[in-house]
């Protein structure tokens, strides 16, 4: 049992951010329930040990000490509480790493190297688009700035601004206030680069690691262990033409310089084509306002 968490992210964290967000659609019922067995049992018995230092040994001990106690019953959902705070623990770690990819079409490295002052909010009064470093989340409108990687026939000099689905920003909002948490916790240590995706320290993220935590999550989906963090772009633009967007535009939001480029590296995704990303996006999952 090992865990992407953060390295100060202790087990009752863990818990604790399950079962504030993990329970919903639940009966009242059953939620009390499982609010109790792991408020009485679960926070207690694991609560100091740190979520990357919990291996199964610690499980079976705790467990083994809860035997004489409680029916078997009882204990496996006792243990099914644990595994999935874990669970969405692991989630959680990229989470707005794979919303943002997905949801925007932009590359590994681009989203690796994205800043917190490169994330914008429109302010309608002055008809500009500024950073939420200066003037926070309570906007109706975000966008990112991304500057073009030398691949794929892109231009490093050109930056593009891509607006932001409802979706990609709240889950920038989560990841946000997610962050400022990490940062008050590593103290010292932390190492401010202002990179929206960092490791439990500040420091850039490496492309290896966040490799392998996105495998855990398609393994878990369900998908194998084959995928890599870049088919979230080629995911983006399969639906970018199911949904009839222009070649055009799908080449200038994933960033290339003409559609030869998308054409070439993205035939088997592009398909016969009409609208634009984030008001895509927001009709798919669900938010079809657009404002």
């Amino acid at each position: 049992m090992h865990v992407t968490a953060s390295e100060t992210y202790t087990a009752r964290e863990a818990v604790d951010d399950w079962l504030s967000k993990g329970l919903k659609g639940r009966s009242e019922h059953t939620v009390t329930k499982l609010r109790i067995l792991a408020e009485t049992h679960v926070i207690p018995g694991l609560e100091k040990i740190k979520l990357q230092q919990l291996r199964a040994d610690h499980v079976d001990e705790w467990l083994d000490q809860l035997a004489d106690k409680l029916a078997t019953t009882t204990l496996r959902e006792i243990h099914s509480v644990l595994k999935r705070a874990i669970r969405q623990a692991e989630v959680s770690e990229l989470h707005a790493y794979v919303v943002i990819s997905l949801t925007t079409g932009v590359r590994t490295e681009e989203a690796r190297a994205l800043r917190w002052d490169h994330v914008v909010a429109w302010i309608p009064s002055l008809k500009i688009w500024h950073p939420v470093t200066e003037v926070g989340f309570k906007h109706r409108k975000f966008a990112i700035y991304v500057w073009r990687a030398d691949r794929e026939g892109g231009d490093p000099k050109t930056r593009r601004t891509l607006e932001l689905p409802k979706l990609a920003a709240q889950a920038l909002r989560q990841h946000h206030t997610r962050q400022a948490v990490l940062k008050l916790k590593a103290g010292e240590a932390w190492q401010d680069h202002q990179l929206v995706f960092c490791t439990s320290v500040g420091t850039p993220l490496n492309a290896s690691n966040v490799r392998r935590a996105f495998r855990k999550i398609t393994k878990r989906a369900g998908l194998g262990t084959t995928w890599s963090p870049r088919e979230l772009r080629h995911s983006f633009v399969s639906i970018m033409s199911d949904q009839g967007v222009p070649i055009e535009t799908i080449a200038d939001l994933v960033g290339h310089a003409g559609t030869s480029v998308t054409e070439a590296v993205y035939r088997h995704q592009l398909r016969p084509v009409i609208t634009k990303g984030a008001h895509t996006m927001n009709t798919i999952f669900g938010d079809s306002r657009h404002g």
